[in-house]
């Protein structure tokens, strides 16, 4: 298809540590990384799409006890992660318009690495970028990798990106 622009979709996710609503190193890494490797200068030929899967909470509440939970709160939630999520793909939006790159992005919720491979599916974008918080074989059984998932289960091409060394925070759940 001659002409259209290649369509990466990157994977994105807040950073994990608390009272930091922004962009994880992990998912700065991977659009960054993206920038420089693969559009370079040529903002022409590429659509970036931004992807930010919410991990809806078991309970409803991060930090509090459901048992004194009443429906104001749950709304009061709701719009908190929305408003968290909307602000996440804000600034990655803002640097694509900064740089002239055509870019869409949008949240969706559950578990980010069966959320990524079903919209890799729908959307059929030409490669997908993911970050990497570079965890050890004994943190991968408690927690889990969305990349290494993705790498085996979507049906593109995928490029896996690990952080910087010398950003990685003491304990590389930490993102």
């Amino acid at each position: 298809m001659e002409g259209e622009p290649t369509r990466i979709m990157i994977g994105v996710s807040e950073s994990t540590i608390k009272g930091y609503p922004h962009a994880s190193i992990s998912s700065r890494g991977a659009f960054e990384w993206t920038l420089q490797k693969i559009v370079r200068s040529n903002t022409s030929g590429f659509k970036l799409l931004f992807l930010h899967v919410q991990v809806p909470d078991e309970d409803g509440f991060d930090d509090m006890d459901s048992i004194y939970a009443s429906p104001e709160d749950f709304e009061s939630m709701k719009h908190r992660d929305k408003r968290r999520g909307l602000h996440l793909l804000e600034y990655f939006v803002i640097k694509c318009h900064e740089i002239g790159i055509s870019c869409e992005a949008w949240i969706r919720k559950g578990d980010p690495k069966e959320v990524i491979c079903h919209e890799v599916k729908q959307k059929q974008p030409d490669l997908l970028v993911v970050g990497s918080r570079g965890l050890g074989p004994f943190q991968r059984v408690f927690v889990g990798t969305v990349s290494e998932f993705c790498a085996k289960h979507a049906e593109c091409p995928v490029i896996t990106i690990k952080r910087d060394a010398s950003e990685t925070p003491q304990d590389p759940v930490d993102d």
